[in-house]
């Protein structure tokens, strides 16, 4: 399997070929549905490595980690994320980059960088020294076990109450029914316990996911005993139901787990679907190509023909052609930018497209240097395959030239109009004397 199609090999068929971690390893495999038991509930103190398979950093780490482990065994828990299957977890934490280590001590709900080396022995030094200054801080009186169930209402871990919306008779069709926004609805019985176990739960996740969603997604809350007639619309007949509900959409069941975790997973799988689509951006500069490839596993580039060969409606029917498979696969969070034939001709060379067969398209992957040429149809059947292919981990690769970004240049952005040839001028010569023999010859 080549370092390429690793990074863009679909995450589950990664982890069921070659998992980072096995039951085997003293590597802890944390997931939404047991962070919050293992790590947040626990004394321990707890290393966290947030890792995707496609990254090869983290594949580096991987053997150093699980010797860290074994070293720390009994003494430390070790624990790793996969943040690319997870990322409502990674989201929680502020995790941008792979791998992120963190140090989850007194306060867990408040986790330390780790910024040591990556070495087994750096890892392992790092530990002891966070478990000295634990143990200290509890001899000293200022910190206590975990720092979950001491956290007030409101605190990084918690939750703010208010973040859970209550819906009534009233405002439901207005709030729900008429927004924009996906929301996940509780219907509660003040006396059920089930719905007092789930409390805690629903509010960290509210919190957690109208920060991660920018408030795109939504949890409410409805006291099915006081508010019959919304309750009777939906047939609620147990404590507590999880409805989901779309604009213009029948509302759906929620069957999953019942902590922050599993929440917050569906809530972000759910902002994933609704999430508008990638932009589709012009390179104008390098600050353009590097911010969407290193932010992206990988960036689609299409290099269109010159506006002189297709005028704006020929160009406009690519960009329209790239934006609807930006939309068809804005669930991977690939980059998306286009560029004019010529205009980036170190970029053309690296990919060996170079002044012909255009329009092209490559997908670059800027942590492997690695990259596949559309071979197909510049059209929505043809990039589809290709891009399909790609993430089921087919497809030919080959090395950026160079093995490094190529040099891009500052261009001005397209103005939206057909292009106009260069206005040549007249030249008066009248005045000049040409050498009759040469003008003879040349006719």
């Amino acid at each position: 399997m080549g370092p390429f199609l690793l990074g863009v090999l679909g995450c589950s068929l990664v982890l069921s070929v070659q998992a980072m971690y096995s039951s085997s390893d003293d590597v802890i495999e944390l997931t939404p549905s047991n962070f919050n038991r293992e790590v947040i509930q626990s004394d321990s103190l707890w290393l966290v490595e947030f890792y995707a398979p496609w990254c090869g950093h983290c594949q580096s780490l991987a053997p150093e980690w699980k010797k860290a482990a074994t070293a720390l065994k009994g003494i430390v828990k070790v624990g790793a994320v996969d943040a690319d299957q997870h990322k409502s977890l990674g989201g929680q934490y502020g995790v941008r980059g792979f791998p992120t280590i963190k140090i989850f001590g007194a306060n867990k709900n408040k986790p330390e960088e780790y910024q040591g080396g990556r070495s087994s022995q750096a890892i392992v030094d790092g530990a002891m020294n966070s478990l000295r200054s634990l143990v200290k801080e509890r001899l000293s009186g200022r910190s206590g076990g975990s720092g979950y169930s001491k956290q007030q209402s409101g605190g990084a871990g918690e939750g703010n109450k208010k973040d859970v919306v209550e819906l009534t008779d009233d405002n439901f069709d207005k709030t729900v029914l008429d927004s924009d926004e996906v929301w996940m609805v509780e219907f509660f019985a003040p006396w059920c316990g089930h719905c007092k176990n789930l409390e805690p739960e629903w509010t960290a996740a509210a919190t957690a996911v109208k920060e991660q969603t920018k408030g795109r997604v939504r949890l409410g809350a409805v006291d099915a005993t006081v508010h019959q007639v919304i309750s009777s619309r939906y047939g609620i007949r147990g404590f507590p139901t999880i409805k989901i509900f779309r604009r213009g959409e029948e509302p759906e069941d929620y069957q999953g787990g019942r902590t922050r975790g599993d929440i917050i997973e569906k809530a972000m799988d759910l902002f994933a679907d609704n999430a508008p689509a990638p932009e589709l951006v012009e390179i104008l500069s390098e600050d353009v190509l590097k911010k969407t490839c290193d932010d992206s596993q990988l960036c689609i580039i299409g290099v269109l023909p010159h506006i002189l060969d297709t005028g704006a409606s020929g160009r406009n029917g690519y960009l329209e052609v790239m934006k609807k498979m930006a939309e068809k696969y804005k669930k991977k969070m690939w980059g998306w930018l286009w560029t004019e034939a010529g205009a980036q001709m170190d970029l053309e060379a690296s990919l060996g497209i170079g002044g012909f067969g255009y329009p092209a398209m490559a997908a670059i992957n800027a942590r492997k240097m690695k990259f596949a040429l559309l071979r197909g149809s510049f059209s929505e059947t043809g990039i589809h395959e290709f891009l399909r292919e790609l993430s089921v981990g087919r497809g030919s690769t080959a090395t950026l030239g160079g093995g490094v970004m190529p040099k891009i240049h500052s261009v001005e952005p397209w103005d939206g109009k057909d292009g106009e040839l260069p206005v040549e001028e007249d030249y008066d010569l009248s005045d000049v004397d040409l050498d009759d023999d040469f003008v003879k010859e040349e006719l």
